[in-house]
């Protein structure tokens, strides 16, 4: 299966407009391939990169050095071979006029697009059904819930048929309901055999509808795998969790090396962090000794690696 998109050692820097700012190195020296009817997510905290990459990638911005192809074609060099194969969805309220309809909005992206008339209208209607907003069409977007403005940037991003969708924390502002029937609908797009780079701090949407994941932070690409396989990158960060252990049993694991912390749960059982490659089987080993009986295992989820590999301040928003 071709790549929908290629990028090569691709490097932004922000050069400062005053002497006493600083360049910013945005993006420095990320690869990434996206293979078609891929959703891909971008992980990162706030200042990673994840926005700069999706400007490149949607010819709104310039790479400083590298090269990137969207569909095989070159970001920068076919420019007007690029658009017409991608759809924008950016968080928050940019992008809409809010004097406009639902239905005005679409129909001019629509016309932008160099739609022809009908097929802009047919075109409109199904994509306002598609996004539950069929019964709010003609009203004014300055009307319209957060989340329903989110929803109509959905439709704006699919308009021109796109085949790579950018999606920039689309579910920004949706309660929980909206975002579950959010990410069906993307599950559907790429049932249609879109491709789909998801740029989120949403660990749940992240791991429910992503193929792969990305870890980006400070313009570096820090690790990409399927979501699952993600947690093997660190799998050293192990937890077990015991019920029963003598507590003479547990100060003596606490001083074994490699484990981080032992911590009594609300339960009564107890939570072991190991943090070094082979320290779980000595901890396991030593409370089998001691005859206990229930034990369980279990790798980081998705948001604990974020948090290993990043930091806690990734988690801010």
């Amino acid at each position: 299966m071709p790549d929908a998109v290629e990028v090569e050692d691709v490097t932004r820097v922000f050069e400062p407009r005053k002497k006493k700012d600083e360049r910013v190195v945005a993006l420095d020296e990320v690869s990434l391939t996206i293979p078609e009817g891929e959703i891909h997510g971008l992980l990162g905290p706030n200042g990673a990169g994840k926005t700069t990459l999706v400007k490149i990638l949607s010819t709104v911005l310039l790479p400083t050095s590298g090269r990137a192809r969207v569909c095989g074609h070159d970001v920068v060099e076919e420019t007007k071979a690029v658009r017409p194969l991608i759809g924008i969805v950016f968080g928050g309220e940019r992008g809409l006029y809010w004097r406009l309809t639902g239905r005005q909005n679409l129909e001019y992206w629509g016309a932008l697009y160099r739609l022809p008339p009908a097929a802009v209208r047919e075109r409109t209607r199904t994509l306002l059904e598609r996004v539950g907003l069929a019964d709010r069409a003609d009203q004014r977007v300055e009307q319209y819930s957060r989340g329903m403005k989110q929803r109509l940037h959905l439709a704006r991003g699919l308009i021109g048929d796109a085949k790579v969708l950018f999606l920039d924390e689309p579910t920004t502002g949706m309660d929980p309901i909206a975002g579950r029937e959010f990410r069906t609908l993307i599950g559907e797009l790429k049932g249609e055999g879109r491709t789909i780079l998801l740029a989120t701090h949403d660990m749940v949407e992240a791991e429910t509808v992503c193929d792969r994941v990305t870890l980006i932070d400070r313009g570096k690409i820090i690790a990409t795998e399927s979501p699952r396989s993600l947690g093997h990158v660190i799998s050293r960060f192990q937890r077990v969790d015991v019920e029963g252990a003598p507590e003479p049993v547990l100060g003596r694991i606490a001083a074994l090396e490699g484990v981080s912390a032992v911590t009594r749960t609300e339960d009564g059982g107890a939570r072991i962090e190991v943090s070094e490659e082979g320290a779980t089987a000595e901890v396991l080993r030593r409370l089998v000794d001691a005859g206990v009986t229930s034990v369980r295992t279990s790798l980081p989820s998705l948001e604990e690696v974020y948090v290993q590999l990043i930091g806690e301040r990734g988690l801010e928003v």
